[in-house]
C-alpha cells in the first residue's frame, strides 16, 4: 500500500512539474496584446549547450550598431578595449576609437581639453544626458543596449523578433501619431521605427546583407557584450563535467573496492554442540 501511494505521490509531482514547463515555455493567456506575443525559438548557436558564439557574426554585428543603432542607443558598460580579439584586432580597435573626440583632463592649467579616444574609451554615447535623449525622441528614452538581452524575457528571441516583427496594424486596432505597430512590444505600440532593411548595410566580409541577416548578427553583438565571458564560461564548465564525472567513477571503484570484502563476507553462527547439556547444568 505505501509503495502504491509513493508512486502515484511521484506520478503527480512529474505530472505538475510537466504542465508547469510546458506552460512556460507555450505561454498563452487573453491579454496577449497587452503582454506582446511570445517570441519564437530561433536558432542561435550560443544558445545550446556547448555552442559558442560566432566571432564573424559579433564583428558584422558591432559594424551594424555603429551604423543603425548608435544613432539613438547607448552601450555604456562596453569599452573599446573589450572588442580587441574577439572581433577586431587591437590596432583595428585603436583606429576606431581614435575616430572619436573625449573631453579629458584637467591640464596643467586646469582646463578640459578634447582628445582622441584610446582603448580604455567606453563606446560614446549618441546623446549628453537622459534629457537630450527624450527631447530628441519625443520623450521616449532609447534604452541602453549594453545588457539589453539580459533584461528582457526571451533575451536573444525577443530582441530579434521585436526588430523582424513590424507590421501594419489589424483592423480596429487605431495607433497614434509617432508610434508604431510591433506585435511583439507590450501593448503593440513601439516608439522605435524600423530601421532593419535589406541593404541597410554593406558587410565587409560580403556576406548578404539581407535583414534577416543584419538582425541575427547585430542580436549575437547585442548578446555577446551581455555576456562576454559566454564562451570562457562554457568552456570551464566542459572541463568542469570532464573532471567530476572522472573524480565520480574513480571514487565509485575505490568504494567498491574498499567494501567489497565488508559487504561480500559471510557471518556465520556455530553453535557448541555440547550448549544443550551445558545449559542444563
Amino acid at each position: 500500500m505505501y509503495n502504491a501511494l509513493m508512486c502515484v505521490a511521484a506520478s503527480t509531482a512529474t505530472g505538475a512539474g510537466l504542465t508547469l514547463y510546458y506552460l512556460e515555455k507555450n505561454a498563452a493567456s487573453a491579454n496577449m496584446e497587452a503582454e506582446g506575443l511570445h517570441a519564437p525559438d530561433y536558432p542561435f548557436p550560443q544558445k545550446k549547450l556547448f555552442g559558442t558564439f560566432d566571432h564573424a557574426s559579433i564583428r558584422r554585428g558591432f559594424q551594424v550598431f555603429k551604423e543603425v543603432c548608435a544613432a539613438c542607443h547607448s552601450l555604456d558598460l562596453v569599452h573599446w578595449r573589450n572588442l580587441v580579439d574577439v572581433a577586431y584586432s587591437e590596432d583595428e580597435v585603436r583606429a576606431m576609437a581614435e575616430e572619436f573626440e573625449y573631453t579629458d583632463g584637467p591640464d596643467d592649467s586646469g582646463a578640459m581639453f578634447e582628445r582622441p579616444g584610446k582603448l580604455t574609451d567606453p563606446i560614446p554615447r549618441p546623446y549628453a544626458n537622459e534629457e537630450a535623449a527624450r527631447a530628441a525622441n519625443a520623450g521616449a528614452l532609447p534604452p541602453d543596449l549594453s545588457l539589453i538581452t539580459k533584461a528582457r524575457h526571451g533575451g536573444v528571441d525577443y530582441i530579434y523578433a521585436l526588430l523582424t516583427g513590424y507590421c501594419d496594424p489589424p483592423a480596429g486596432v487605431e495607433i497614434r501619431e509617432g508610434l508604431n505597430y510591433n506585435p511583439y512590444f507590450p501593448g503593440g505600440a513601439i516608439a522605435m521605427a524600423q530601421n532593419i532593411f535589406d541593404g541597410v548595410v554593406e558587410f565587409e566580409d560580403g556576406t548578404p546583407n539581407t535583414a534577416s541577416q543584419i538582425t541575427k548578427d547585430v542580436v549575437t553583438f547585442l548578446n555577446w557584450a551581455a555576456e562576454p565571458e559566454l564562451d570562457d564560461r562554457k568552456k570551464i564548465g566542459a572541463k568542469a563535467l570532464l573532471l567530476f564525472s572522472s573524480l565520480t567513477l574513480m571514487a565509485l571503484w575505490i568504494k567498491r573496492n574498499r567494501w567489497q570484502t565488508l559487504k561480500t563476507r559471510k557471518i556465520a553462527f556455530n553453535s557448541p554442540k555440547n550448549w544443550s547439556s551445558k545449559a542444563k547444568k
